[in-house]
């Protein structure tokens, strides 16, 4: 059944974008790459893939058999590392995608106390603010904060971090603390676009607020920037700014009222994860718990 060696070439031509690429990732000679994909597609009845000298794109039937090799793949895959578990810990190399400020600022010590049980595991982080492509990209789980956009991947939720307002010593000194919500319209509140009406809870009540200010931006790390340079009041998890609040240079406003919650998820292109990739995402869903019930 030579043919099934053949789909896992094919799957991985197709991650790859490219024969080349293929062939440096497999250790395959180029040449045969390309040859075992024209035995295939003469195996099968079909063109799979259109060639050019720059890229090849999937063909209709590509598409179709490549969803199916890449399942067939996967779970080949998942059976042979579950029983790899049984006489070795997880290895490999732990490719994801993460928030750039949250996870510099949160996510950090917690993959290091990670990278401590785990030896085996090493990792590529891509930190840029662009979102993966978790399908045709060479990534295994990509963390985001917020509802998931793309519904054809696997979400699972990690936690839900309510906001908390957070202003300088400097600025509540200089603008005065708020005492109820309805007097942040009063302040210099920052936000992100299309974030002006601010919901904030207390027990059984919700308030909805009006907010504005000079600066509107999508950077968490941002927003926690000015609100260090003393610029106005920020509505964000307490997890992001835990290190500021230890030093002093943040401190809580309105503290019986929380922001809506935040949740965080884990995202990956199958349900059929490898070892490595369950025990990371396994491993943050706990420790999110722990500090929750903290």
């Amino acid at each position: 059944m030579e043919w099934l060696n053949d789909m896992a070439l094919f799957v991985e031509v197709v991650k790859a974008k490219g024969f080349r690429r293929a062939a440096e990732a497999t250790g395959v000679p180029n040449s045969s790459v390309s040859r075992r994909i024209s035995d295939l597609e003469k195996s099968v009845g079909l063109r799979l893939l259109h060639r050019t000298t720059r890229k090849i794109e999937l063909t209709e039937a590509g598409q179709i058999y490549y969803e199916r090799c890449r399942r067939i793949v996967d779970e080949a895959r998942l059976a042979h590392e579950q029983l790899g578990e049984m006489l070795a810990q997880p290895s490999g190399v732990l490719r994801a995608s993460l928030p750039v400020d949250f996870a510099s600022i949160f996510l950090a010590p917690l993959i290091v106390e990670f990278a401590r049980l785990y030896p085996g595991i090493s990792f590529e982080f891509d930190l840029t603010p662009r979102k993966v492509d978790l399908v045709t990209e060479p990534y295994d789980v990509a963390i985001r904060m917020g509802e998931p956009e793309d519904s054809a991947l696997i979400a699972r939720r990690l936690a839900s971090l309510p906001g908390q307002l957070y202003a300088s010593p400097r600025y509540l000194a200089q603008f005065g603390t708020p005492q109820d919500p309805t007097e942040l319209s009063q302040h210099e509140c920052i936000g992100f676009p299309k974030s002006g009406l601010w919901t904030l809870h207390k027990d059984d009540e919700t308030r909805q607020v009006q907010v504005g200010g000079r600066f509107v931006l999508n950077s968490v790390g941002m927003i926690r920037r000015l609100a260090l340079l003393d610029v106005g009041i920020i509505l964000m998890p307490r997890e992001v700014v835990a290190e500021d609040i230890g030093r002093g240079l943040l401190q809580p406003v309105l503290s019986d009222w929380q922001g809506s919650a935040v949740p965080v998820y884990a995202l990956t292109e199958t349900r059929l994860l490898p070892a490595k990739t369950q025990k990371f995402i396994d491993f943050l869903r706990e420790r999110f718990e722990a500090r929750v019930k903290a």
